[in-house]
């Protein structure tokens, strides 16, 4: 309720919101109801009524060429960016009819212009599978940050890293224009091989995670961009929380040698 105060407490006159609407400006609008047709009802600044058509929900649309109801349904109570599709004036009142597809193409264009490789981002999880988190970049717009790219560490599922919500700092990695693929990464961000051993040293007692067993041993994540490989113990898994002590490290190797001891 404090998040729906905080942002009705703006008025607009009618000159400021056609000058909005005419730049495409961005306004927070707070959503109070979705209706049985999947409009999104709510409200812009000082208690001015919106509406967002099932239609202008996104730009993103399923085999019906309707905007998926998964996109609709969670937006209930929370506050978001949109843009003004138009404006009705009844005698002294206004109602506007507000669009996230507008946003949303508006980012597009911006990034068709602007993204490049190397630039870095903030965006929100929005989803997790075994091979990747997907990132909400801006406007609705997505990539793909895959786990070998989260970190050196290896990953059964990228929820072992991230969150679904949680906002990340990313890079972009690729970005293909004509498809409008983002690939993302995110453990340059992390420091180099260098930079997180630095505090480390032989005979240390560290508390690691186990990530994957080979052959030749059990892989045990110290830090989130830092593993170091350990001999094989019975009884350990993934995920599991281990004592390791460091046997040795080969800077010139960027590895490390672990002993498991608890």
């Amino acid at each position: 309720m404090q998040e729906k105060n905080k942002k009705k407490n703006k008025t607009y006159t009618l000159e400021q919101l056609q000058e909005i609407k005419q730049n495409q400006q961005v306004l927070d609008m707070y959503i109070e109801d979705i209706d049985e047709s999947l409009n999104m009802l709510g409200i812009i600044g000082n208690n001015i009524k919106a509406m967002i058509p099932r239609d202008e929900a996104s730009s993103i649309v399923g085999d019906d060429g309707l905007v998926e109801e998964k996109f609709i349904v969670n937006k209930k109570g929370k506050v978001i960016p949109v843009c003004i599709k138009e404006i009705i004036q009844n005698e002294d009142k206004i109602e506007l009819i507000m669009s996230k597809k507008i946003l949303e193409l508006k980012v597009r264009r911006w990034m068709y212009m602007h993204l490049k490789p190397s630039m870095k981002l903030r965006g929100v999880v929005v989803s997790t599978t075994d091979y990747a988190a997907f990132v909400d970049v801006g406007g609705g717009v997505t990539g793909i940050l895959k786990t070998q790219d989260m970190s050196d560490t290896m990953l059964q599922h990228a929820s072992d890293m991230f969150k679904v919500g949680q906002r990340i700092n990313v890079i972009v990695k690729k970005y293909d224009r004509d498809t409008g693929r983002i690939e993302l990464t995110y453990k340059e961000l992390l420091g180099t091989f260098e930079q997180n051993v630095a505090k480390i040293k032989e005979g240390d007692i560290i508390e690691g995670i186990v990530r994957n067993r080979i052959k030749t041993g059990v892989f045990v994540e110290l830090k989130p961009n830092l593993v170091g490989l350990a001999e094989h113990v019975n009884g350990v898994e993934y995920g599991q929380k281990v004592l390791v002590s460091v046997k040795r490290i080969i800077p010139e190797k960027k590895k490390i040698k672990l002993i498991i001891i608890g």
